[in-house]
């Protein structure tokens, strides 16, 4: 299949991808656009923006600006009053919410509850805890992990785009993120669903602090930027800018209970796709995807607009965007 063909491919099978690009053996191959997208024109990322999360904790902890991921939680948040009766949030680590294995006192994720009130940090550990204590169950969060945010700041004094601005995009040559603050439900909804292009922003509770679980708008260049970073244990430029053994625990893999991911693992805010192969993809809502495969040497990083329900990404990036990379050397 040539490259135009390939083109026409995408438009027809996968309607919503706006870029793609691909690296093999630090190079970039390949790089496409769709959907009157440039290049440079960012979309949500959605969930994506959980493992970039990831690695800002990792960078704090190589910095000793974090002592550990075995931390607890409530360590960062002294003035933080804990609802009576509860005490599981005591035990509750950092680990904790980097593996998804945090208890949660919620069905689903607390939307309204969390982005209308007045610190959305505090509101969050609102949730955590209850009353089966730490039960280890896999439990997929998105607005709660917020907490994450809340711990960075406590932790460095930055804000979280002013701290990936400084200590991850600006080193990798990514541009600086701004924050990004809805005003109203109706425009939060609009940022999450709209399909036109977006700048280099981040989404941001009112105390700008980025949302640690969705929200970062990414073109499909930086986030092959990042994936490379990630094939390259954390190097860049012959600068180290994750800690190596970082990359490496962050994709250890961890069984996932359940039948409702596709057989994956998963790591510290990152999927394992593969854990025999050590391929691994961060990936967000819409099918925006970084995937990586170290044996092959190769990172394909997917930007999409908006649309629900896109469960296929992986196997379609597996089954066709693979193998015409590989094919292209």
């Amino acid at each position: 299949m040539n490259e135009q063909a390939f083109r026409n491919f995408i438009a027809e099978k996968q309607p919503n991808i706006c870029q793609i690009a691909a690296c093999k053996d630090n190079a970039l191959l390949y790089s496409d656009t769709w959907n009157n997208y440039e290049e440079t024109d960012c979309v949500h990322i959605a969930s994506v923006t959980k493992s970039i999360m990831s690695l800002l904790v990792g960078i704090a902890i190589g910095k000793g600006q974090i002592k550990s991921v075995d931390d607890k939680v409530l360590d960062y948040f002294p003035e933080y009053k804990v609802k009576r009766g509860e005490r599981t949030i005591y035990d509750v680590a950092i680990r904790h919410l980097l593996t998804m294995r945090a208890p949660y006192k919620c069905k689903g994720d607390p939307w309204s509850k969390v982005c209308a009130s007045e610190n959305w940090t505090y509101s969050s550990l609102d949730f955590l805890g209850g009353r089966k204590g730490l039960t280890d169950e896999f439990r997929y969060q998105t607005v709660c992990l917020h907490i994450l945010s809340g711990i960075l700041y406590q932790a460095t004094g930055m804000k979280t785009a002013d701290y990936a601005n400084a200590f991850l995009f600006e080193p990798l040559g990514i541009e600086k993120r701004t924050n990004y603050e809805a005003k109203s439900a109706e425009e939060h909804k609009q940022f999450v669903i709209s399909k036109l292009p977006k700048g280099p922003v981040w989404f941001c509770d009112r105390d700008g602090l980025g949302t640690p679980g969705y929200g970062l708008c990414m073109c499909a260049a930086e986030m092959a930027k990042v994936g490379l970073l990630c094939l390259n244990k954390g190097s860049h430029d012959g600068r180290q800018i994750v800690p190596s053994e970082w990359i490496e625990e962050m994709t250890r893999p961890r069984a996932v209970e359940g039948n409702c991911f596709r057989g994956m693992q998963y790591g510290y805010l990152w999927w394992i796709i593969d854990a025999r192969k050590n391929i691994y993809a961060a990936i967000g809502n819409s099918g925006n995807v970084i995937y990586i495969d170290p044996e092959k040497n190769i990172v394909i990083s997917v930007a999409s607009c908006f649309k629900p329900t896109i469960l296929d990404r992986v196997d379609f990036i597996q089954e066709y965007v693979e193998p015409f990379v590989v094919a292209l050397r």
